[in-house]
This record gives structure tokens, C-alpha cells and sequence, in this order.
């Protein structure tokens, strides 16, 4: 039994042996950018152009006329005064009143 025990482990090293390994690839990290200084300024861009004009709004509605106001009332006629009495005749002699004169223009 010894000598049994003896050839099946040398022959299954021997049958081990003789496996293919798998071969580790090894990937290599993936390099890590670094960013360099800024490159000079771009040119200005083109200026846009100029937006559309807005519609004007349409007129509102006239105002509708005010009432008239009423009329006020007539007032009452006043009353005639009495007539005077009739005057004396004249001794015959006539006196003619005159407006006094203007000032003269300037």
C-alpha cells in the first residue's frame, strides 16, 4: 500500500503539472490628464441682430357726452311803479341843459 499510495501522488503531480496556467494580463492604468496653462482668448463673436418692433396698441374709446344741466327758473316781473302826477305849465321861459364838454384827444 505504501508503493500505491507512492505512484498516485507522483502521478498526479505530474498530471498537474502539465495544466496550462492561465497568464495574468496585467492592464495598465489609464493615464490621468493633467491640464496645461489656458490658450490666448478667442476673437469676439459676431453681434446679433437687432429684435423685431412691437405692435402699437390700438386706440381707446371716446368718453360718452355728459347731461345737460337744467334751466333755472324766470323770475317773477316786478311791479309797475304809479305815475306821477302831471306837472304845472310853464311860466314860458325854457331852459335848455347842456352835457358839460370832453377832454380833448391825445
Amino acid at each position: 500500500m505504501k508503493h500505491t499510495l507512492l505512484a498516485l501522488a507522483v502521478i498526479s503531480t505530474l498530471g498537474l503539472s502539465a495544466c496550462e496556467r492561465p497568464t495574468v494580463v496585467a492592464v495598465p492604468a489609464a493615464p490621468v490628464a493633467v491640464p496645461g496653462p489656458a490658450g490666448p482668448a478667442g476673437n469676439t463673436g459676431a453681434t446679433g441682430g437687432q429684435g423685431a418692433t412691437g405692435m402699437t396698441g390700438s386706440t381707446g374709446s371716446t368718453g360718452s357726452t355728459g347731461s345737460t344741466g337744467s334751466t333755472g327758473n324766470t323770475g317773477d316781473t316786478g311791479n309797475t311803479g304809479k305815475t306821477g302826477a302831471t306837472g304845472a305849465a310853464g311860466s314860458g321861459t325854457t331852459i335848455i341843459l347842456t352835457p358839460p364838454a370832453s377832454a380833448p384827444a391825445k
